[in-house]
């Protein structure tokens, strides 16, 4: 299959980046290309020349033997290979950048640190929101770079946890990992307001009936309550998919859907939805902080460990 053999070579070409492999100077114009998607911008970024890039961006195609970017019209896309490559390459950049900021010693008053947190968009809007207003009080000269949640983070949950700072993830998705417990939720469905397929309370047979608002097409990046379903026996109807647990609740708004969603996502939406529980026991949502072991005595993590676990609710 091209997909396979495409994901395949760009994992053997990431374990080379990882290694350093390239040179830094040319792992920093690939990013910047796969990030761009032109030659302009990619010198612009990096305040180099045109025709710099363009022979670096020739290098890369013979080092690759692919392409990387093709001609769309009148701009650029990313060949499969390099959609492939990009968040290895990422992920490659973050650990040459992470090794020439290593500290012995960690002082947030004076530290212009940057961590690097991949986090799902309900994490960034509860945990991630609530560290943001600490570090910004105890840490002028810190920031913080959320990252969205990737394929490879699930496939390559030891490498790629290597390369970031750590991950806000619920439980049920990363397995080696250290992890700081951060807040509890729970796990409810939605449905429209005016939705008269459904009564105040849910039953099996509504579950198995109602067209379903799935989460994430990736069957590894569904929430564990959808998981639980699954186990139940209880088959659904999935009509849409979406890469957000924020927008479920304004997909079912007006239709005879329904998802599931955290609780504090729910409760944002307000008018137009009803939140509604599940028919029986459902595991719990708890918000988690995760990282590699590798991590343990930096200084720095240690400090925004301490930040996060002084932050439960």
């Amino acid at each position: 299959m091209p997909g396979a053999d495409n994901q395949d070579k760009a994992t053997r070409h990431g374990d080379a980046l990882l290694s350093f492999g390239l040179e830094s100077t040319h792992l920093q114009a690939l990013h910047a290309l796969l990030s761009e998607l032109s030659v302009t911008a990619a010198a612009a970024r990096l305040e180099r020349t045109q025709p710099t890039l363009s022979k670096s961006l020739r290098r890369l195609r013979r080092h690759f033997g692919d392409p990387l970017l093709e001609r769309a019209g009148n701009s650029y896309r990313l060949t499969a290979f390099a959609e492939r490559l990009r968040p290895l390459v990422a992920a490659a950049v973050t650990a040459v950048d992470r090794t020439f900021a290593a500290e012995t010693t960690f002082s947030p008053e004076t530290s212009t640190r940057t961590f690097t947190i991949v986090s799902s968009d309900h994490g960034i809007a509860t945990a991630g929101a609530e560290l943001l207003l600490r570090v910004r009080s105890l840490a002028p000269g810190v920031g913080l770079r959320f990252m969205p949640v990737s394929a490879e983070l699930l496939e390559h949950e030891d490498k790629y946890l290597r390369n970031v700072d750590g991950v806000l993830l619920p439980h049920g998705y990363l397995t080696r990992a250290s992890s700081l417990d951060v807040h509890t939720d729970r796990w409810v469905c939605v449905v429209s307001a005016d939705n008269q397929f459904v009564g105040d309370r849910l039953t099996r047979q509504d579950l198995e009936r109602l067209p379903w608002i799935a989460t994430f097409a990736d069957q590894a990046g569904r929430p564990p309550a959808w998981r639980q379903l699954e186990l139940l026996g209880i088959i659904r109807r999935v009509v849409a998919v979406a890469e957000s647990f924020l927008v479920v609740p304004r997909l079912v708004r007006g239709t005879d859907a329904i998802g599931v969603v955290p609780g504090r996502v729910a409760a944002t939406e307000g008018a137009g939805i009803r939140v509604l529980e599940f028919p029986f026991e459902v595991v719990p949502l708890i918000e988690a902080f995760w990282w590699h072991p590798v991590h343990d005595a930096d200084p720095g993590h240690r400090w925004l460990r301490g930040v996060l676990g002084g932050q439960r609710v």
